[in-house]
């Protein structure tokens, strides 16, 4: 697949739009993407499991490939399931049949191909080799390095449940001319859900959950935000402006606070004329820099940004675990652990290692350490209480636990470096 990716980005330098794109979805790149499916995911409302598929698949994928030629292919309702979100509310999640879930990865590769050279810098989110990391960074190094000293934190109110179809259409023609391609991507777009034993239409938005959902997403801000702000705002201010986004999150940064208002004005008319809406109580401009060493702080993918100082009394931006998203996470860990207690100690700890190496690897962040040995400490605590409260007759000696502890757990440690 990433062939196809290489040999499309080629096409999409030479060539202001791209013809004759639908041809990759053939049988070859259908069955390397089955091969890689996820056998335990969750099946879409065709209830068809990667295993059934597999039976017949070199006639599965002939039959489908046949449609796809004659147009008689149409997508399948998404599946919607309701998930918590870490703020107590609840967010929807599609589940794809089988075959659009084929179908809609390969899509999802064109797709890359085409935007990856036409995309912007300051976009982070759900692209090949960047991350959020490398997005934390740039909000460090520019707050560090330029003359920032206001900060327009944005939120966009239900982004993906919000997306103009007809806007996001009209930016694809801009860069696609395979009439057949755009017209699979309006039929997955309007394929419906399917949620409590009833049929929803899909009038607007992009489904969560759906593979070509990110890249689509991330074409319509693109086009919405990035363009207009690095062509048709920034040239027109006087002072210093950086925005850095991570697909519907983004924080722009800014010299002067007049602008900073200014172009928040600008802002909530931009997303309004394409059916966006920022979030009010969400969204504020506040003073942070090193000319601005207040106690004002802001939230950015799961971190919090603080003034703060070096041992020498140097600035420096601390860069922490969000409180919001550590307690949502101590929760998570207290829950499971009382949940899985009963199972076998040598199960209960390999998958409890394997989630605080994920923690670790997402928030071990050069001068988080605290942060990560903080949600070590909590975790190994429940963990004791939990396993002591197994022997009803006998308590396990924390030298028992410790030793068990030590067998498994890594000690906590700085996984990226973001100075």
């Amino acid at each position: 697949m990433e062939k196809i990716q290489e040999e499309i980005k080629e096409l999409s330098i030479k060539h202001a739009k791209l013809q004759t794109l639908m041809h990759y979805v053939n049988e070859e790149n259908l069955k390397q993407v089955h091969e890689k499916q996820d056998k335990k995911k969750a099946v879409g409302i065709d209830g068809v499991t990667k295993e059934q598929y597999s039976e017949q698949l070199e006639d599965n994928i002939k039959i489908l490939l046949e449609k796809m030629k004659k147009f008689g292919y149409k997508p399948k309702p998404t599946r919607r399931v309701m998930i918590p979100k870490s703020d107590g509310k609840m967010r929807s999640l599609g589940i794809l049949s089988y075959e659009d879930k084929l179908v809609q990865t390969i899509m999802a590769e064109i797709l890359n191909g085409v935007y990856e050279p036409r995309f912007l810098d300051i976009s982070y989110g759900f692209r090949p080799n960047r991350n959020c990391h490398q997005a934390i960074k740039m909000i460090n190094n520019t707050i560090m390095h330029k003359n920032v000293n206001y900060i327009l934190d944005c939120d966009i109110k239900g982004f993906f449940d919000n997306v103009d179809q007809g806007w996001l259409m009209k930016f694809l023609e801009h860069d696609i001319q395979d009439k057949n391609f755009l017209r699979y991507i309006v039929r997955f777009l309007k394929a419906g859900i399917w949620e409590d034993m009833k049929y929803v239409e899909s009038d607007k938005g992009t489904i969560q959950g759906g593979n070509i959902s990110p890249v689509l997403a991330n074409v319509y801000l693109h086009y919405v935000l990035d363009i207009w702000f690095e062509k048709s705002v920034k040239p027109k201010l006087h002072g210093e402006a950086y925005l850095v986004r991570y697909a519907d999150d983004f924080a722009i940064q800014f010299q002067a606070e007049s602008e900073a208002e200014k172009v928040y004005k600008m802002l909530i008319e931009r997303l309004k004329t394409f059916g966006l809406e920022v979030a009010i109580e969400k969204t504020r401009i506040i003073p942070f820099g090193k000319h601005r060493g207040t106690k004002e702080n802001f939230d950015f993918l799961g971190f919090t940004f603080v003034n703060g100082k070096t041992k020498n009394g140097k600035y420096r931006v601390h860069i922490n675990t969000s409180k919001k998203k550590l307690k949502v996470k101590r929760q998570n860990a207290k829950s499971w652990l009382k949940e899985v207690m009963h199972k076998p100690i040598d199960t209960i700890m390999k998958s409890l290692k394997r989630k605080l190496v994920g923690h670790y690897n997402y928030y071990g962040i050069s001068g988080n350490i605290k942060g990560i040995k903080k949600f070590h400490g909590y975790v190994k605590y429940q963990c004791y209480k939990r396993l002591n409260r197994r022997h009803q007759k006998k308590s396990m000696s924390y030298d028992t636990f410790e030793k068990i502890w030590e067998a498994y757990i890594p000690s906590p440690k700085i996984c990226v470096n973001i100075w």
